[in-house]
């Protein structure tokens, strides 16, 4: 049955709604960048202050998520701590995304030996175990917030590199770049306005994962004594804190890792669904 001229075109198009499976991850990290960035203002008790006569209280009215075996509140560090992992999270993957992006453009546009040397590259940094790497670096360069996003951020670029070669060999030798070519465009303008736009969604799809990867890999980090020092809270420092406790008080390791398996599990949720938007194989082009 056909639908008449006079009804609205909206009327014959289903209203596409978010799934839950999209909804409810977008919502918690949305949470989470929320209490991370407002955490001065959410009148929450010092992450660093120790009241050794309230150590390792279980969840209750005045402790929402408890204490600490040092007495200090698990709900201000969770979210100070939310704020530490966001910014390694975020910066690394950026920094290895634009160098090692950078890289994978220039592979896969020119080919030959730029690509020879590029793969070349790529594969002896993959040939090494990641965490061992980070390991080093976080002891060669010592214990601090930028050196840790820095490690992960150097560890980060040949994945990206990959991800940014194979997209950039799918999409050289389409019609509008010949074109370009045609026309005398130079190889810095067909890489910067016909490459990289077509580029950036699938880059950013597999940022979102890498993202996840990164807090993981920073908890990895502070659960081995290297990663962010303490007072500074860490999800991974909590979860090291609490292993000691987990008989008498699991609350102080089961809950940061909750909250940074959810933060997790979110991220690839929300990775995966633009990665179904933008997959080029959906496209009509």
């Amino acid at each position: 049955m056909s639908v008449s001229a006079a009804e609205p075109a909206s009327a014959a198009r289903p209203k596409r709604r978010l799934s839950w499976a999209v909804v409810l991850p977008l919502g918690w990290v949305a949470l989470v960048v929320f209490a991370a960035i407002t955490a001065d203002w959410l009148g929450l008790p010092d992450p660093a202050a120790q009241e050794l006569i309230l150590r390792r209280k279980p969840p209750s009215a005045e402790f929402l998520l408890g204490t600490d075996n040092l007495g200090r509140d698990m709900l201000s560090r969770i979210i100070y701590g939310a704020r530490t992992s966001l910014i390694v999270g975020l910066c690394a993957p950026l920094l290895g995304f634009l160098v090692g992006g950078a890289i994978g453009m220039s592979a896969g546009y020119f080919r030959g030996k730029v690509d020879l040397l590029a793969v070349g590259l790529i594969d002896i940094l993959l040939a090494f175990p990641a965490l061992v790497l980070a390991l080093t670096f976080t002891a060669y360069l010592g214990q601090s917030l930028f050196n840790v996003t820095l490690a992960l951020g150097i560890l980060s670029i040949p994945a990206a590199a990959r991800v940014s070669r194979a997209n950039t060999l799918a999409w050289a030798n389409r019609d509008f770049v010949l074109a370009a070519r045609t026309i005398g465009a130079s190889n810095w303008r067909i890489l910067t306005h016909e490459i990289l736009p077509n580029l950036l969604p699938p880059m950013f799809a597999f940022w979102l994962v890498a993202v996840s990867v990164i807090i993981v890999a920073e908890g990895a980090l502070s659960f081995l004594g290297l990663g962010i020092p303490a007072p500074q809270p860490s999800w991974g420092g909590m979860i090291a804190d609490g292993r000691e406790a987990l008989d008498v008080a699991p609350h102080t390791a089961l809950v940061p890792a909750a909250v940074m398996f959810a933060t997790v599990l979110s991220l690839n949720f929300l990775g995966d669904t633009v990665r179904n938007l933008v997959d080029p194989r959906r496209s009509s082009l």
